[in-house]
Parts: structure tokens; sequence; C-alpha cells
């Protein structure tokens, strides 16, 4: 029994269909073999080492600033001491 043009045609593009999944597939399994494992994770790492690291340098930042600071009032301190010692060693 002989079958139509669009029996045929359906099969054609069945068959079409069928290698376009195939070859996607067969590109996608490539991807994933050129692609080194745990390259994703380690660009990752490395980000969140280095918002880390840039987190302590603002830390330790802010705290050299206190101690600067601090230093300042001391010698400040120190200075008004010296004087009054000055003073009354000169009385």
């Amino acid at each position: 029994m002989p079958r139509g043009r669009s029996t045929f045609t359906k099969r054609q593009k069945e068959q079409s269909r069928q290698q376009k999944q195939r070859d996607k597939a067969e590109r996608r399994e490539q991807r994933k073999q050129d692609k080194p494992e745990g390259a994703g994770t380690q660009e990752l790492d490395e980000l969140h080492e280095a918002a880390a690291a840039r987190a302590e340098t603002a830390r330790l930042s802010d705290e050299l600033k206190t101690l600067h600071a601090e230093r300042k009032q001391v010698r400040s301190r120190i200075e008004k001491l010296l004087g009054q010692i000055d003073q009354l060693s000169a009385g």
C-alpha cells in the first residue's frame, strides 16, 4: 500500500528533529569535555577571597586611623605634662 506524501514529509521532519537533538547533545558533551572541571567554582572562590581581602583591608584601615588618633591624643597629653614639669622645676 503506497504511503501518501504527507506521511513521507512527517517522517522526514521527525528524522530531522532527532538529528538536531543528537547534534545538540553532542555539542553539549563536547563543551563539558572542553571545560575544565571546577573552573566555575575556582573563579567563585577567588571572588570570595578577593571580597574578604577587601573587607579585611577596610577594617585594618579603620583600625589604623583610630590608632593614629589615639597616638595624637597621647602625644598632646605628654607634651602638656612635660610643660607642667618644666614650670614646676623652673618655679
